[in-house]
């Protein structure tokens, strides 16, 4: 009983509901939403309109919007495209890798055995190997630099270090013996004399 007092309440219980289309039914602010490039000033707020403004990089003020560019509808494609599409029409039999005709399907795998080189040939990783290549070669051309430098600062140090110590023993073979320790000889040193 109680199960069909729920069931007959509740289509009542809808019914009363408020709605939300009519609260949308009354006309609301204007907004506008304005593209700002660089530093340029967005335009002010006023009471009927709600300006909101998107912020951009300077070097897309003259672009074509990104989300135009980065289409891939069928009128955004470049014409070797749409010709190419057009090179396959009429296109069968042996080696056209076509399922019409009669060997139709030994044209597949030259196709695909192409396809892979260009892409292989086009694709991003020759664009990296360029590029540390490119990076390889700069850095090379600084060793040469950077060990020429170091050598000279090597040998500089040697130097140094050369008139160092021949200062340091010029000095002990100009200083005289000190004069309050007896010099001793030693007797095996000196020859006999007959």
């Amino acid at each position: 009983m109680k199960r069909l007092a729920l069931i007959a309440t509740a289509p009542i219980a809808i019914a009363l509901a408020p709605t939300p289309a009519a609260a949308q039914d009354a006309p609301g602010d204007q907004i506008n939403i304005v593209d700002v490039f660089g530093d340029d000033a967005c335009p002010e707020s006023n009471d009927n309109v709600i300006v909101v403004c998107r912020r951009m990089d300077e070097d897309e003020r003259y672009r074509i919007p990104k989300d135009l560019r980065e289409s891939n509808s069928a009128q955004n494609q470049s014409w070797t495209n749409r010709v190419q599409s057009f090179e396959a029409v009429g296109n069968f039999g042996p080696l056209s890798c076509s399922p019409v005709g009669l060997g139709g399907e030994l044209g597949c795998t030259p196709q695909m055995i192409a396809a892979a080189y260009r892409e292989r040939r086009n694709g991003s990783g020759v664009r990296a190997s360029e590029i540390i290549a490119a990076q390889r070669a700069e850095r090379l051309s600084t060793i040469d630099a950077e060990a020429a430098e170091t050598q000279a600062r090597v040998e500089e140090l040697e130097r140094q270090y050369l008139e160092r110590q021949a200062r340091e023993e010029g000095a002990a073979a100009e200083a005289p013996a000190p004069a309050d320790k007896p010099v001793t000889v030693n007797p095996l040193a000196v020859p006999p004399t007959p």
